[in-house]
Order: structure tokens, then C-alpha cells, then sequence
């Protein structure tokens, strides 16, 4: 444990100083963008779904509805971001990460400093979110603060897989295949603007399968105080073992980079 401890604090300087001169370019797309999706479909397009009745949305608002939905969509979104390009940047172009390696650092420390750092960036930027969903009233119920633990296990769940996947590309026409097949129709069909009930039964079984799903349903589940604690265990176990996988292949793909 000591060893790990000590490898993870000679990257801390690395990172703070990563984000100390890139955050002020992260504002538009970590807060910005989620901010006005939530006014947009919540407070917009909700008031005129609230005004036809709430109740195939369970007597919720559809801000309400919608809120935990957008939280965890952001979560995965940002992780995503700091999975592909940067990833590929630092074994690929400027190599940073061979330069951490010529250090008493291993593959394994690496990778887990740059999944700590990905897990920072979601947390800071959800922590916000969730403040601003709170001021709007999107929480129905004091349970969804909880849903800030949650969510950054919906971008790790992500992140680890995605960053197991960059470290085994040579270039980065594989990375645009990550946002058109695997986010976008992840935000789409996650159930965080309808239920996926609604949708036919293969889409709606493939849903299911994505990890943002049980996020979705997890964090709307903590916000609307309609919590089912094996519910909460499946969906945690699904979350974790995304993540448990998906750190497991980095590693093996990083240390195949990187030592050879």
C-alpha cells in the first residue's frame, strides 16, 4: 500500500499542473453545455409536458424526470473526453506516459493516476451540476445528493473501458467510432428523456446493457426517493464490474505499450 501511495503522489503534481492550465477550456463543455440542456428540456420543453399532466412520469415534474438523467449523461460524456484523445495523446504523440514509466512508476500506476484524475473531473464538474439541478428544483427527494457517488461511478464504469480501448489504437480514427457508436446513442436511449419501456423490445434490451442505463435509473431512483435496495445493488454490481474490467485491460494495454 505504501508503495502505491508514494507512486500516486509523484503524479499529483503532474495532474494538478494538467488541470491548473486546461480547465478554463473544459468551462463551456463540463458546465456550460449541461446548464442549458437542463433549461432547454426541463424547463422548455417540460412546461409544456407538464402542462398535458405528470402522470405516465409517476406525478414528477419532467424536470424532475429528467434531471438525475442529464446528471449521469454528463458524467459519462466528460469521462469519455478524458479517456480517448488525451489517452492516445500521451502514449501516441507527446508520450508523457513513457516519461512517467523512466520514473520508479509502473503501467499499473499510471493508469490508475489517470483514471483518479478522470474520477476528479467528473466529480467537480457533477458536484456543480448538481447544485444547479437542486436550485432549479430538480431533486424531489434529499436522497439525491446521493447520486453525486453514483454518477462518478457511471464515468468510471466508461472511462476504464475507453481508456483500455485507446491504449490499443495507433491512431485516432478508431476514437470517433467511441462518440458516434457507443455516447451519443447512450445519451439517446438511456432512458434519460423517456422511459426506455417505450421503445421496441430489442432497442429497448439493448439499452439495458448500457452502463449509463443503470445510472440513469440508480440516480432518478435516489432524487425521486423511490429507492429498491436490491435495485441499487444490481445496478451498483453492473457499474462496478465495468469498471473493474475495463481497468483490468488498461493496464494489460498500457503495459503492452509502454515495456513491451
Amino acid at each position: 500500500m505504501s508503495i502505491a501511495v508514494e507512486n500516486g503522489r509523484r503524479q499529483y503534481d503532474y495532474w494538478v499542473t494538467v488541470y491548473k492550465r486546461t480547465w478554463k477550456g473544459s468551462l463551456i463543455s463540463s458546465f456550460l453545455l449541461p446548464m442549458l440542456y437542463l433549461a432547454a428540456m426541463g424547463i422548455g420543453l417540460g412546461s409544456f409536458v407538464d402542462s398535458n399532466g405528470t402522470g405516465a412520469l409517476g406525478g414528477v415534474s419532467y424536470l424532475q424526470f429528467i434531471a438525475p438523467g442529464l446528471l449521469a449523461s454528463t458524467a459519462l460524456q466528460i469521462a469519455v473526453g478524458e479517456s480517448t484523445y488525451p489517452v492516445l495523446s500521451g502514449l501516441k504523440w507527446q508520450k508523457f506516459y513513457h516519461s512517467m514509466i523512466a520514473t520508479p512508476l509502473r503501467p499499473v500506476d499510471v493508469v490508475y493516476g489517470q483514471l483518479t484524475f478522470i474520477a476528479f473531473r467528473v466529480a467537480s464538474t457533477c458536484l456543480v451540476f448538481l447544485g444547479v439541478i437542486a436550485v432549479f428544483g430538480g431533486l424531489h427527494s434529499p436522497l439525491g445528493v446521493l447520486a453525486l457517488p453514483v454518477v462518478v461511478l457511471v464515468g468510471m464504469a466508461a472511462a476504464a473501458p475507453v481508456v483500455a480501448f485507446a491504449s490499443s489504437l495507433e491512431n485516432d480514427s478508431g476514437l470517433a467510432m467511441v462518440f458516434r457508436f457507443g455516447v451519443v446513442p447512450a445519451f439517446l436511449f438511456s432512458g434519460a428523456f423517456f422511459p426506455v419501456s417505450q421503445l421496441p423490445n430489442w432497442i429497448e434490451w439493448l439499452a439495458y446493457l448500457s452502463p449509463l442505463w443503470h445510472g440513469v435509473q440508480l440516480s432518478r431512483d435516489l432524487s425521486l426517493g423511490t429507492v429498491h435496495p436490491w435495485l441499487v445493488l444490481l445496478n451498483l454490481a453492473y457499474l462496478l464490474a465495468w469498471f473493474l474490467v475495463g481497468t483490468r485491460l488498461a493496464v494489460r494495454g498500457f503495459t503492452k505499450k509502454l515495456i513491451g
